[in-house]
């Protein structure tokens, strides 16, 4: 993999994209900083156009664009970017942070197969504890292992009593981890408390949605570097927490 600098990562998760146009936002650039973009964007098939001061691909370039901000780099080959089981050290520090505890009305949103219930069920039973996921071959594991599930889309799913606490791995790509946290949040009960790993994007992306979701912070926390290589990616990611008074 070809790393690149923050500032070039930066430039790349601000680019305006239409159709198969994605435009540069970030002014005028440093001759070194452009010539990383360029090469970064030509990894992914994309050829400027002069006369459109944009570079043009094949199809949408969204999901290649953000592999590289989340990756942190490009590679020759295609990156794949899905679902990725969350590592049993990060589940931990994920379930420490919410400071579970019996009695709590407790949620795992788009669950995957269960890596974060599962160890949220040694403090909350089926009745208090809650996942949703979408792939019916997920949710139909998670039942085997005995989680109450509801297959369904989460973001637009309700539940019937608020929760006090929440703890997720969402989707990230084209930003959709903020959109499921967003989501998560409207849900959370007062005085509860959401714990979540999201995209390393949320720290450094300078685009519209990213700002306003900034504004929504409590506490913010980098990951290590490969903390999801075991899963397959070398996505970089953090972990977020919110409370709600």
């Amino acid at each position: 993999m070809k790393l690149l600098s923050p500032e070039a990562l930066t430039v790349l998760g601000s680019m305006d994209v239409h159709g198969t146009l994605a435009a540069i936002t970030a002014g005028q650039l440093d001759r070194k900083i452009y010539t990383e973009v360029n090469k970064a964007l030509e990894a992914i098939g994309g050829r400027w156009l002069r006369g459109m001061r944009a570079h043009i691909f094949d199809g949408d370039p969204r999901d290649a664009l953000d592999q590289i901000v989340l990756t942190g780099g490009f590679c020759d080959k295609k990156q794949e970017f899905g679902f990725f089981e969350t590592p049993a050290a990060v589940v931990k520090m994920l379930v420490d942070r919410a400071d579970l505890k019996p009695g709590q009305v407790m949620l795992e949103p788009s669950a995957g197969r269960g890596s974060i219930a599962l160890e949220m069920a040694r403090f909350a039973g089926p009745p208090d504890l809650t996942c949703v996921e979408i792939q019916i071959e997920n949710a139909t594991i998670m039942r085997k292992a005995g989680l109450y599930v509801e297959c369904d889309d989460f973001l637009a799913w309700r539940p019937l009593i608020a929760p006090n606490r929440i703890v997720a791995n969402p989707p990230f790509a084209r930003q959709a981890d903020i959109d499921h946290v967003t989501h998560a949040y409207s849900l959370l009960a007062p005085g509860g408390r959401l714990v979540s790993v999201m995209s390393a994007g949320v720290m450094f992306r300078d685009n519209a949605k990213t700002n306003a979701f900034r504004k929504l912070l409590g506490k913010i926390e980098p990951l290590p570097d490969g903390a999801f290589k075991e899963s397959g990616t070398d996505v970089r990611t953090c972990i977020v927490t919110l409370e709600k008074s």
